[in-house]
């Protein structure tokens, strides 16, 4: 509860940076800029990277702040609606006061930034960032008693959104370990670090949209059977094959999805880690270079980070289901048992089951809800990675982007072909589900359109 007390520091700043009541401005127009709102996303990812959040830990601490800033943000946009009803369990957030008078933009990032913060162990990382940005609404002009009537509604939207996150069942599914068992085919540790495998317990976690953790479950994997005639033979040898014949641009295509938030490096008898972002970040950040790329304006931005979240949340609830039931043996364990003993993959071998593909269903999940909002032709360069030491890489489409996610698994040789293509059509049935149930506009309302014609 402390952290909510940082939100009276908010509500003084403008006597330390403002001073005298200043000539009223129209500051709506500045205060609606995307922008703002694109910077605290990136500001959000920066922090989850330092704090090494597993890929499905992120999904969760993505959703929720954009769910806050998006309820608070649609009192400006009669064309929108809330999720409340439409998402499992929610039923809402408090109302602002009648006859008064509300920067919501303001309000909408002050409670994006204040969940955000309590979902996270460093949320004093953003204590510089928050500043400067607020200073800036003040300085545009809103009115000290507008400001720090926003910011209030701010707290007390994110508190009731704390309060909803809490009963999502994730507190319950901490400190449980995944048993290994010494079955055949089954998953056991891998190098370097020989990690426990990441929540075993993901499947329990309440879903945003999705009916159940099941509802999309894909269909059984290749049975587990080292004999050279069978079908599980066939694919890891096209594992092992493939990866020893990388062309450089398939090695590229690897690193630049590779996403692993924790990479354990060994040199000698030193190791040490690298930090990157999660397979769900960095769709947030093809989602801000999709919006800024189509100009879109404040609530079609958060509309799209909104269903882009909710996507990922649910697509790494459904996909970890899988995980724990079918419990299947790693590219790395099985070739180096049965084909090469000296073996290693491009890439590090996540700490957890193999099947389903993690990439492929969240990617595919995510690509269908951004073709949904900007069209299946949608070109951009994506410079998401570029902050990591990658460079740009172009796509015709989502849905291009989301099948080169999928097989840069094959490329880093992580995971077996079945998970790859099954995980792409579990991910692509999360994402068609969000987009028929989840109503963001008012029917028979007019809503301005985000434009389609990709900027080249």
């Amino acid at each position: 509860m402390k952290r909510y007390f940082k939100g009276c520091f908010w509500l003084l700043l403008w006597c330390c940076t403002w001073g005298c009541q200043q000539p009223t401005k129209d500051y709506k127009a500045a205060a609606a800029n995307p922008e703002f709102f694109r910077q605290s996303v990136n500001k959000l990812t920066a922090v989850i990277v330092h704090d090494i959040f597993s890929p499905p830990v992120a999904s969760r601490i993505y959703a929720y702040p954009h769910i806050a800033a998006y309820e608070i943000l649609v009192h400006d946009y009669p064309g929108y609606q809330s999720l409340a009803g439409q998402l499992n369990g929610f039923k809402g957030i408090p109302q602002p006061a009648k006859d008064s008078a509300y920067c919501y933009p303001l309000a909408s990032l002050n409670a994006f930034l204040t969940v955000g913060r309590n979902l996270t162990f460093s949320g004093d990382k953003l204590d510089k960032y928050e500043a400067d940005v607020y200073a800036k609404y003040l300085e545009m002009g809103v009115p000290q008693e507008v400001y720090a009537r926003s910011i209030r509604y701010g707290q007390t939207v994110a508190k009731a959104i704390m309060a909803y996150a809490n009963e999502d069942g994730y507190k319950q599914t901490r400190g449980f370990r995944h048993q290994v068992t010494k079955k055949p085919g089954h998953w056991v540790p891998t190098p370097p670090a020989y990690m426990d495998a990441i929540e075993p317990n993901w499947f329990k976690i309440r879903p945003f949209v999705i009916d159940s953790c099941n509802q999309f479950s894909p269909a059984v994997p290749v049975a587990f059977n080292p004999a050279k005639n069978s079908g599980f033979y066939q694919e890891m040898v096209q594992v092992y094959e493939t990866t020893n014949k990388l062309t450089e641009e398939q090695r590229k295509i690897a690193s630049f999805w590779d996403c692993n938030p924790f990479v354990m490096h060994v040199t000698g008898h030193v190791m040490y880690a690298t930090k990157k972002i999660t397979p769900g970040g960095h769709w947030l950040g093809i989602t801000g270079i999709a919006t800024r790329q189509a100009k879109a304006d404040l609530m079609q931005t958060l509309e799209a980070y909104t269903r882009v979240t909710l996507s990922l949340a649910d697509g790494f609830i459904s996909c970890w289901d899988e995980k724990y039931r079918s419990d299947r043996i790693r590219p790395e364990t099985a070739i180096n048992e049965h084909l090469d003993k000296n073996w290693v993959p491009l890439l590090q071998t996540p700490p957890f089951p193999e099947y389903p593909s993690g990439h492929s269903v969240i990617s595919n999940a995510a690509a269908v809800v951004l073709t949904d909002l900007f069209g299946p032709s949608f070109e951009y360069i994506d410079s998401t990675e570029v902050a990591y030491g990658l460079p740009p890489r172009s796509f015709k489409s989502f849905k291009a982007a989301a099948d080169e996610a999928a097989i840069s698994r094959l490329y880093g040789g992580i995971h077996f072909m079945s998970a790859i293509e099954n995980g792409a059509v579990e991910g692509t049935q999360v994402g068609n589900y969000l987009v028929a149930k989840l109503k963001t506009r008012k029917p028979n309302k007019a809503v301005a359109t985000v434009a389609q014609t990709p900027v080249k």
